[in-house]
This record gives C-alpha cells, sequence and structure tokens, in this order.
C-alpha cells in the first residue's frame, strides 16, 4: 500500500515523473555543470591554451555520471556518446559560457535569480538519474541491492566522484580534495537517495516510484536553491550526522584526537611549535636594548 495514496498528489507525482527531460531540463544540467567548471581555478586560461581540454573536462562535467555507472555495469564508457543530440547541446552550452562574445551568456545565466532556476532544474534531472540507476541495475541484479546502491549513487554524483580525474585533465593534482573523504552534500544525498530508491525497488519501501521522485525531488530542489541563494556550504543532514554518528561510530575526538583533524587541525597541531619564533624576537630586542644601553654609555 502506498503510503502516499491519501494525499491528492498521485495525479501530480505521476505526470511529474514522465516529464521529459531532454532538451529543457538537460540544458539547464549542462549550462549548471559547465558554470562550476568555469569557476574552478585556472579553467578560463586553459580554455584559451588548450580548447581540446576544456571540452574534454566540460564533457566529464555533464556526461562523468554515465561513464562512472557504465564501468560499474561492465558496459562501454563511451555509449553515452551515442547521444549526438546531448553531446552536441553540450558542446554548445559549453562554447557559450567559455567563448560567447562579452561574456554575454555568461552573465545572463550566472545571474543568481535565473541561475537558481537552472539550479531547481538541475535537480530533477539528477533524480531521474539516480532512479534509472537503480532500475537498470535492479534489471541486471535482481538481488543486487549493493550494485543497486552503487549504480544510483554514482549515477547521481558521478561528476563529483571523478573531481580528481578530472583535475588531472586540467593539470591539477589535489589528492585531499577526495569527494569519497569530503563528501558535499549533493553526493551524501544522492547516496541517501538511492537507498530509498533500491527500497522502493525491491518493495521495502511502501510507496510508488513516481511519488518517492516527486517527494525527493522537491527536497533536493529546497535544499539547493537556498543553499546557492545563501552561498552555504552546511549539510541539511548535519544535525542528523551529529546525533547518529557519535552513537554508530564513537566520537572522533575521544579515541584518535588528532585524526579528526588531519588535514585542517594538522596545521594548527604544527603551528604550535612556531613559538620558536617569538624566542627569536625577544633575543633580537635583547640585542637592540644592549645596542641602546651602549649608545647611552657611549654618549
Amino acid at each position: 500500500m502506498d503510503l502516499a495514496e491519501a494525499l491528492p498528489l498521485g495525479e501530480l507525482a505521476a505526470a511529474f515523473a514522465a516529464l521529459p527531460v531532454f532538451p529543457l531540463f538537460d540544458t539547464a544540467y549542462f549550462i549548471i555543470s559547465v558554470l562550476y567548471l568555469k569557476y574552478e581555478p585556472g579553467a578560463v586560461e586553459m580554455s584559451r591554451k588548450s580548447p581540446f581540454a576544456s571540452w574534454l573536462c566540460a564533457m566529464l562535467h555533464c556526461f562523468g555520471s554515465y561513464i562512472l555507472a557504465d564501468l560499474l555495469l561492465g558496459e562501454a564508457p563511451i555509449a553515452y556518446f551515442s547521444h549526438n543530440s546531448s553531446v552536441i547541446l553540450a558542446t554548445a552550452v559549453w562554447y557559450l559560457i567559455f567563448f560567447c562574445p562579452m561574456n554575454l551568456f555568461y552573465k545572463c545565466v550566472s545571474f543568481l535569480p535565473v541561475k537558481l532556476i537552472f539550479v531547481a532544474m538541475k535537480e530533477v534531472v539528477r533524480v531521474r538519474k539516480i532512479a534509472a540507476g537503480v532500475h537498470h541495475a535492479h534489471h541486471l541484479y535482481h538481488h543486487g541491492w549493493f550494485v543497486m546502491m552503487a549504480t544510483g549513487w554514482v549515477k547521481g554524483s558521478g561528476v563529483a566522484l571523478m573531481s580528481n580525474f578530472e583535475q588531472l585533465l586540467r593539470g591539477v593534482w589535489k589528492p585531499e580534495t577526495n569527494e569519497i573523504l569530503h563528501m558535499s552534500f549533493p553526493t551524501k544525498a544522492s547516496l541517501y537517495g538511492t537507498v530509498l530508491f533500491t527500497l522502493q525497488q525491491t518493495h521495502w519501501l511502501p510507496i510508488s516510484e513516481a511519488n518517492l521522485i516527486f517527494f525527493f525531488t522537491m527536497f533536493m530542489i529546497v535544499c539547493k536553491v537556498f543553499m546557492t541563494a545563501t552561498h552555504s556550504h552546511a549539510s541539511p543532514f548535519a544535525p542528523l550526522e551529529n546525533l547518529i554518528c557519535p552513537v554508530l561510530f564513537g566520537s572522533g575526538s575521544s579515541g584518535h584526537p588528532g585524526h579528526h583533524h588531519d588535514h585542517h587541525g594538522a596545521s594548527h597541531e604544527v603551528s604550535h611549535p612556531p613559538p620558536p619564533p617569538p624566542p627569536a624576537k625577544s633575543k633580537e630586542e635583547l640585542n637592540e636594548g644592549t645596542r641602546k644601553r651602549k649608545a647611552k654609555k657611549a654618549e
């Protein structure tokens, strides 16, 4: 029995789930993906020096989730590039954002009210990709829960999970930015969402796929639009995680006080030894003091 049957949202959810994402929603997805690429340091300079490398990075931002999912399922990772219309559309968006005269296209799509609309539309595509990934994996591995969850997860956040490889194409190597070590909100939300869709697909969650797509999409749109509008990086899951994680996994500060802040706190730990500078300064001050005394005596 569907939990949402009592609500007058069944027809709305079904109509929403049946909405085609190409070309309107896909265009918004490509615009936001390429915008994030342009925000990366050195991306504009790279587009002038090596347009082909810039185009490859843009294609990874637009289709990285499909490539990762195909690799997981043993399919050709280049298969999605057979969709000529999608590749041409993504290429057109990349060219307009990087090479439009006077940056007109970039200025228009990065204008905050317009950008918020595109962000909301991108989340529609993200949730559809998660649902499609779980459904596809369920068709191939009917009882493979973890395969379904892995496929849905990379479908929803494959671009972020491939960020280190994409950085290599730009000549940057930042292993400390590994998305698995430091999950962003979209990556965490995709992981939690794929668990819900896997439970729904295996009939452990009493809700229809259309209703789950509708409710989870609304949740993602509200969160991402609010975070983009306020320039916030705080995860909405943080309060719940702060309550549950210490119970399930223990407190990070009690067992390993130095591990929890390896990357951010290590600099503070190493910065404590620098008290040597004060002694050095005090010696200089003493030397200056002695010089002044000698000068006074000489006078």
